[in-house]
């Protein structure tokens, strides 16, 4: 195990007074405590869990991010903690008014009391202000144009037009019903992406995260661009179950970056191929941030059929970025780190082997079809009793750790040694709860807008309006909805922008289109992936300008070269669908390798390299093999993968050397 005595997550970095700190520590421990019991040992019902975990969340909210980002130190005036209070105050009551009448309510459906409209106003008021101190005016404020929409519709033109409707019945579906703020965004969140946001957390602060960069140093530093390389295996391997982006890119960044460019490539190259890299942890099984969850609840399909769809195309994307980091340091000769100063293969598994084991608990349990909130649970509590044992293990078998600095050892008493048990797994209960707040309120709020979606028709609309400038083309159809994905994700988050857009489009990919049900997700799901990568919102690249302390829209820019994946990919789900629903062995595994060619091939031609230096016509070349791969034939894409390797090896051995 990892030392023992240091802290992943000092309770101290909360940046609060000390009274706000240990009540943000007591909370989050509440909520966490909460999550697990509800997971794995006694399920509560719908709006309990959900009003209970969104009145914590909102509370953790007000308490960490003041109302101006200036104070963010926590220095507040007395007035600014008297208003925060009542905040947090307003969140706790109204959902505790909610399940305290619950049968009340659901008795007076449709016709809210005058309390229930003046309650459930400020649960819809509380919810926007703590979301924009937390994700910023942004989504708060499409929101508001969605309750908005739903007052003016007699007096708007068009398609846009629609009844109009008042504060009762605005209000009574989105706060009384199953379809706003406590609908299938929000439950989600509550119930599967908190317990393994946990989990991911349970690993970072055990010391897992560590062990997976150690690893994928060991594997990939020594080649051409290694660290580069490391970022990608690194970055797949955590960003998987981090449950977050920007968290994987300050995490992982914080060790990639500075080894990237001390090999020799430039700052905004370093930190595109880690916002990259991150993002693709957010596609890859088994967690696919919330992604996994909400479409197992959207289409009703199996979580195990979810994640088997979701995998292949996954190792598409890393292999992308992959190839493209590869290409960079070929082209410029990078090297990679020198052997003596990279962790040993062998001892890093000798130190870290037993973090395996809860991924091989959550593969298990998920394998033999147990619910996924209970697969969750099992997971947190695999890593908890693996480190506890290898903790146990090192200290009877006297493994010392180096506290005093260099040269001092001193054995912990017991008393501090269960005490950084404690400690640790603490600070584990406060990043989940840091990490979830984004999520949770992102899935809340994108309640409101399903939620107004489905009072006015504007889905029908949407619909229509799509159909119309598509002329039913499919391609164009989907070039539409990637514009769409662009402009809400400069304000949505990729959780809430994928809920919205599926809302909007999916029933036309379905109906209009006779896409699959779960190929139409996962397309809306990579699409809404780009405002991590493409400027000029790219907020994961933003977030690795700082680390590798480059030009953030710089950085955007080459986040998007490497990430091409994000918008190529989903296409080749569309045109062969055996990638993402499964076929015969020998097909799936054909059109797999083809479109890895392709992909290749286009990431070769974009650099003008390849394993030589490629000339112009053989760009070209190579552009039109990658095109080859999106017709529908397997016969076409198969040729066209030939040709890529034989003009790719053929210039190989005619080039001079």
């Amino acid at each position: 195990m990892y030392p023992a005595s240091v802290s992943r997550i000092p309770q101290r970095e909360l940046g609060l007074p000390a009274l706000a700190a240990g009540a943000f520590v007591i909370l989050a421990v509440a909520l966490a405590l909460f999550q697990l019991s509800a997971a794995g040992i006694r399920p509560v019902g719908l709006f309990y869990q959900r009003g209970f975990h969104l009145a914590l969340v909102e509370v953790l909210a007000f308490l960490l991010f003041p109302w101006r980002r200036g104070h963010e130190r926590g220095i507040r005036s007395g007035l600014a903690w008297s208003m925060d209070v009542v905040l947090m105050a307003t969140a706790a009551a109204t959902a505790l008014y909610l399940t305290l009448n619950l049968d009340a309510i659901v008795g007076r459906a449709g016709t809210p009391s005058t309390l229930d409209v003046i309650v459930g106003v400020a649960a819809v008021v509380t919810l926007l202000e703590a979301t924009r101190r937390v994700l910023g005016w942004a989504i708060s404020s499409i929101a508001v144009l969605f309750v908005c929409y739903a007052y003016l519709g007699p007096f708007l033109p068009g398609v846009l037009r629609h009844g109009g409707y008042g504060t009762g019945r605005i209000v009574g579906q989105l706060y009384l019903g199953q379809e706003g703020i406590y609908g299938i965004p929000l439950g989600v969140a509550a119930t599967f992406v908190f317990i393994f946001i946990l989990f991911g957390a349970l690993l970072e602060v055990t010391g897992a995260g560590q062990f997976f960069m150690d690893l994928a140093y060991a594997l990939t530093g020594r080649q051409s661009g290694g660290p580069a390389k490391a970022s990608v295996v690194a970055s797949a391997a955590m960003g998987s179950v981090s449950g977050s982006t920007i968290a994987n890119v300050v995490t992982s960044g914080a060790f990639t970056i500075p080894l990237m460019k001390r090999v020799g490539y430039r700052p905004e190259e370093a930190g595109g191929i880690e916002a990259a890299a991150s993002t693709g942890g957010q596609i890859l099984p088994p967690i696919m941030g919330a992604g996994a969850f909400l479409m197992a609840e959207y289409t009703g399909l199996p979580y195990l059929e979810i994640i088997r769809a979701g995998l292949l195309p996954a190792i598409l994307y890393m292999g992308t970025v992959f190839v493209f980091v590869h290409l960079v340091a070929v082209a410029r000769g990078l090297q990679g780190i020198p052997a003596s100063e990279l962790p040993d293969f062998g001892a890093t598994m000798a130190k870290g082997w037993h973090y395996l084991f809860p991924l091989a608990v959550l593969l298990g349990a998920l394998l033999m079809d147990l619910s996924v909130a209970r697969v969750g649970f099992l997971s947190c509590l695999a890593i908890v009793a693996l480190a506890g044992g290898r903790a146990t293990w090192d200290r009877i078998m006297r493994v010392e750790d180096l506290e005093q600095g260099p040269g001092r050892l001193r054995r912990q008493s017991p008393y501090e040694w269960i005490r950084g048990g404690v400690v640790r797994t603490v600070d584990s209960f406060v990043l989940a709860c840091r990490n979830a707040l984004p999520v949770s309120l992102a899935c809340a709020v994108a309640g409101i807008i399903v939620g107004i979606v489905g009072l006015t028709g504007l889905g029908l609309n949407f619909s229509a309006v799509m159909l119309s400038f598509s002329q039913g083309s499919l391609f164009l159809a989907l070039i539409l909805l990637l514009l769409a994905s662009l402009v809400l994700g400069m304000g949505l988050p990729v959780t809430a922008s994928y809920i919205v857009l599926i809302v909007l489009a999916g029933p036309t990919l379905v109906n209009e289109f006779g896409l699959p049900v779960l190929i139409a997700h996962l397309v809306v799901f990579w699409f809404s992936q780009d405002s991590n990568v493409t400027p000029p919102v790219c907020l994961a690249a933003y977030a690795a300008a700082g680390v590798a302390g480059s030009d953030p829209m710089r950085t955007g820019l080459h986040a998007w070269k490497y990430a091409k994946g994000i918008y190529l990919i989903p296409l080749l789900m569309v045109v062969h669908p055996e990638i993402v629903l499964g076929g015969p062995t020998f097909l799936v595994i054909g059109k797999g390798v083809m479109a890895m060619v392709a992909l290749a091939a286009f990431a070769a031609a974009l650099e003008g390299h390849a394993l030589r230096p490629l000339s112009g016509g053989g760009r070209i070349l190579l552009f039109v093999v990658a095109a080859s791969a999106f017709h529908p034939s397997f016969l076409v894409g198969g040729l066209g993968a030939i040709v890529a390797v034989g003009y790719v090896l053929k210039d190989l051995r005619l080039s001079p050397p």
